[in-house]
């Protein structure tokens, strides 16, 4: 008998280290309890002041290189937000102005025996329409939004996710009517189908398993495996 006890108390401590403890409202987040879906934004959402400033992915860039014509050149940016220009090479442009992608580029080029270079940059068209994707996918960076964009396509985008990434713990943060929101969800949930692949829209960024922007969030670091259901939480 006294052996039986000492199982099922063994059973019931490796049931409840396994189970999942209920997020609780907090003064740095509150749980939206009636709801599975992180709701869309809305058209002010979408407007993201900043970024026409910015380079990104897709986005037509007019470069320069005082006296040396050769190297001046209309380009676009590759969608993993990188240029690719005679001797200069291969440049990270995303998330740079214009001043900074310039400042880029007469480094790289100086490296390469360019004597004194003076680049400028201009931006053409930008592609404001992106979501930003973090953490451990293959190529992290901003991403075009295209229609019918879904979590799983946009991970996709990022060639997918790293090898030890954690599927269980993926986070869409999003503005919605002014208001900072987050969606856990489960990749493996949603390849099975236990619920839909979320659509995703401009501005979001989506955090994969651990990342810099992710431990800022320490009330979503230590969560368990969601299956049933994403759960939706409003920011403070």
């Amino acid at each position: 008998m006294r052996k039986l006890c000492i199982l099922l108390s063994f059973a019931a401590a490796l049931s409840a280290c396994g189970g999942r403890q209920p997020l609780i409202s907090t003064a740095r987040l509150t749980v939206v309890s009636d709801s599975a879906v992180l709701p869309a934004p809305d058209r002010n959402d979408l407007t993201a002041p900043d970024r026409p400033s910015l380079v990104g992915p897709l986005d037509t860039i007019q470069v320069d290189v005082f006296n040396i014509p050769e190297l001046s050149r209309e380009m676009q940016v590759d969608a993993s937000g990188r240029i690719s220009m005679p001797l200069a090479g291969t440049v990270d442009a995303r998330g740079k102005t214009a001043a900074e992608l310039a400042t880029a580029i007469e480094a790289t080029l100086r490296g390469r025996y360019v004597r004194n270079p003076e680049v400028t940059v201009n931006i053409r068209s930008s592609v404001s329409q992106v979501v930003t994707v973090d953490g451990q996918v293959v190529e992290p960076g901003l991403y075009p939004v295209t229609n019918q964009m879904t979590l799983m396509r946009a991970i996709a985008s990022a060639k997918g996710l790293s090898e030890f990434a954690r599927q269980d713990d993926v986070v869409i943060l999003r503005t919605v009517a002014g208001h900072k929101m987050a969606g856990l969800y489960n990749i493996d949930a949603i390849r099975r189908g236990t619920y839909d692949d979320p659509p995703i829209y401009a501005n979001d960024v989506i955090l994969v398993g651990d990342s810099p922007q992710r431990r800022l969030f320490r009330d979503f670091v230590s969560l368990s495996p969601i299956v049933a259901a994403p759960l939706i939480a409003i920011l403070q």
